[in-house]
């Protein structure tokens, strides 16, 4: 969008609420607004308060700050010419300015999960408590709110208005204005209680408090906001928001006023907003990080600061962005936190907790993804292992064994009363991945001791069979599966009952999980026999068997291995076709903890992926030289599906790639250079986040979601 910033900042409660937008103030997605309340944790994501339309007058002359894109192309762009900075730490501000004036606005979204005591007082959730559910917290409520706070510096008084923005719709779709659609507002000393009601149904109620100003009814519908992130992805890109009425402040120079919006009853709004609310909040919310993260402490947060001091850091955003209209991230914010703190504080925004499990999850990325099994396993140690956040894990860990059927984990969790979805060959395999690198980084075999029937249900079903035709061969040892009209990795992507990339039969990433996962039932199951659980001898036999069957599996691992062309066939078919092209899953395949290839192998395939797949931001899907690769992940929804896994950066694979080179490689240097990722880390698309996915042909643009778990997760096991 031409001259406008349209960089992203995101805003998260643990709860699955969000607030998100641009440096600049537009909104540019259907995803953008100051309150999206998770009524259903962490579902039912409901767009209740979009922004506020802001204007500043001084001795007569009114300037509009807002920044506008109209569906027939028209920009307003007055707010963004006036934008003289933006930072994002500690939280987003924004300042406006000229000669003789200057405002400022923050947000702030607290967390989410409060403990109610006996006095009906709000406390925060400390430490791992904010992880561990109703069951650590027995009166744990959830509270779903933003704060934003104005600041005026000037010669003379200002009058500050602020127009009210709101809408009443799900978070993938866009709000039209229609007669069934009306919102009733129930004015209060300093507060306004607002509440939606279409075709006859009753919507949220919720509350917007001031610290001072007088509100003024006055119902507006704005019509036809352009949405130009939507309009490039083939989707709803039209949006009427509804204005029940705008606040009047009288400010004198050096005044802040600050605004709660929250989601309550009529009767409930606990507390009184002052002055003080939202330096509290944003003091509480550094607090709960470094109680987490144990930063007062030292530990790795003081050994990052080390490595990256004032000289690595403090580069100023010029160099980065010469023509940026704006400074991003003063230097003092920049230099004063260090990259492994940014990392952890980014980490901390997908960990959040489900109503429905009592217990915690991973959102799989911002905005649109929910959680799912595969992607939170995979993210586990960098989310949660190497921040020592094992409390989590284990919870984490302990409520995805729970849901195992048939030996299968849930790849997804339902919202409302229902069974989880079970349409994954591997999220089981990364399970019993993840325990095995749980309990050698915390050595708590009380813990495997207890899991373990799971752990021996899944390697049950997968020799016996279960669903989707899982069941190993019995012939070579490796696991198959053949079920048209899905797909169960990874490369998951489904237009209609086709599966693009669908992998039927032997997938070598599978069977490497396979192999490794019978390594770690051969070392449980002789550690068990030493804790005395159960029978010593039935379970000294069963080590030699799993070792057996491992070893079995090993040499079958063989019939992957392409001598012309020196790396791994990705798949071998139903019908023992070998699909021979160039993707990732050699390359995870020799990054688990127990890997069934030779040195000689596993330089080779290295030494391939590293020309055809290796780039600044991740690996590619797919070599660019196969006829099927697509470097743009571009157009319409189908578009876009069909480049998903056909060439598109994952940089999330990173983490496997620097693994296996550090196996394989470990007297060399790692060929990759981090200063691309991180400025993206701190500069690029969301500020302080990892995108999903980049585009496979240079220069990379990133795509999907605008953080991403897994990415974030596979950063912070190998940044040094």
């Amino acid at each position: 969008m031409p001259d406008l910033d349209t960089r992203e900042w995101l805003l998260t409660n643990g709860l699955g609420s969000f607030a998100s937008g641009t440096v600049s103030d537009v909104r540019t997605r259907t995803y953008h607004g100051w309150l999206f309340a998770a009524t259903n944790p962490p579902s039912g994501k409901t767009l209740l308060f979009s922004h506020l339309e802001a204007s500043l007058e001084i001795l007569g002359s009114v300037v509009a700050l807002g920044t506008n894109v109209w569906g027939n192309g028209q920009i307003e762009r007055t707010g963004s010419e006036q934008l003289r900075r933006f930072d994002i730490n500690p939280v987003p501000k924004w300042t406006w300015g000229q000669d003789n004036w200057q405002l400022t606005r923050q947000l702030v979204m607290p967390y989410g999960l409060v403990e109610t005591g006996d006095k009906g007082k709000e406390t925060r959730g400390q430490g791992e408590k904010e992880t561990r559910g109703d069951k650590q917290w027995p009166n744990a409520q959830f509270c779903h709110r933003i704060l934003i706070q104005y600041r005026y510096e000037g010669s003379e008084t200002a009058i500050l208005r602020l127009r009210l923005l709101i809408a009443e719709r799900d978070f993938h779709h866009q709000q039209t204005a229609s007669q069934e659609l009306q919102f009733l507002q129930l004015l209060g000393q300093q507060q306004v209680c607002l509440q939606a009601i279409n075709s006859g149904r009753f919507g949220i109620p919720w509350h917007l408090r001031w610290t001072q100003g007088n509100y003024q009814p006055d119902a507006v519908w704005y019509w036809d906001y352009g949405l130009s992130e939507e309009t490039k992805r083939g989707l709803g890109d039209k949006e009427d928001l509804h204005s029940p009425g705008y606040l009047i402040v009288t400010l004198q120079p050096g005044d802040t006023v600050t605004l709660e919006a929250r989601v309550a009853k009529t009767d409930s709004v606990p507390g009184v907003l002052t002055l003080k609310t939202f330096t509290e909040a944003v003091e509480a919310e550094q607090e709960r990080l470094s109680q987490i993260f144990g930063w007062r402490g030292g530990g790795r947060g003081a050994e990052a600061l080390g490595r990256w001091g004032a000289g690595e850091l403090g580069r100023s955003c010029s160099q980065f962005f010469p023509s940026a209209p704006l400074p991003l991230c003063t230097s003092a914010s920049y230099t004063h936190s260090p990259i492994w703190q940014q990392l952890l504080k980014a980490s901390d925004q997908f960990i959040v907790y489900r109503a429905s499990i009592a217990g915690p999850t991973v959102i799989a990325g911002y905005h649109w993804f929910n959680d799912w099994g595969r992607d939170t396993l995979i993210a586990l140690p960098g989310l949660a292992l190497l921040p020592q956040r094992f409390d989590l894990a284990k919870g984490v860990l302990r409520t995805f064994g729970h849901y195992c059927r048939h030996g299968l984990i849930a790849n997804a969790f339902p919202d409302l009363n229902g069974e989880p979805i079970y349409n994954s060959i591997d999220a089981a395999l990364w399970w019993i991945e993840t325990l095995g690198l749980y309990l050698e980084a915390t050595q708590d075999w009380d813990f495997l001791a207890e899991q373990f029937p799971v752990v021996q249900q899944i390697y049950k079903a997968f020799v016996g069979g279960t669903h989707f035709n899982i069941q190993v061969d019995a012939t070579d040892g490796l696991v198959s599966w053949d079920a048209r009209g899905v797909a169960l990795t990874w490369m998951d992507v489904v237009i209609g009952a086709h599966p693009v990339t669908p992998r039927y039969g032997k997938p070598v990433e599978i069977n490497a999980l396979w192999y490794s996962a019978l390594c770690w039932l051969s070392q449980w199951a002789e550690r068990l026999s030493q804790m005395e659980y159960g029978s010593p001898v039935r379970l000294t036999k069963q080590a030699q068997r799993y070792a057996n069957q491992a070893q079995h599996v090993k040499t079958s691992l063989q019939k992957f291995w392409n001598p012309q062309l020196g790396y791994l066939y990705d798949t071998i078919e139903p019908d023992d076709r070998r699909n021979f092209q160039i993707r990732p899953n050699a390359v995870l395949a020799l990054s688990l903890h127990h890997c069934g290839f030779s040195e000689q192998q596993g330089c080779q395939i290295l030494d391939l992926a590293t020309t055809s797949l290796l780039t600044p931001y991740g690996l590619r899907s797919l070599d660019p030289g196969d006829p099927e690769y697509k470097g743009k992940y571009e157009g319409n929804q189908q578009q876009r599906d069909r480049a998903y896994h056909q060439g598109t950066v994952w940089t999330w694979l990173i983490g496997p790639y620097i693994r296996a080179w550090q196996r394989f490689y470990p007297q060399q240097s790692l060929p990759f250079d981090w200063q691309p990722l991180l400025d993206h880390f701190f500069f690029d698309a969301c500020l302080g986040s990892i995108s999903e996915i980049f585009d496979g042909d240079s220069p990379h643009t990133p795509r999907g979601a605008i953080a991403q778990a897994w990415s974030v997760a596979e950063i912070i096991r190998h940044i040094k």
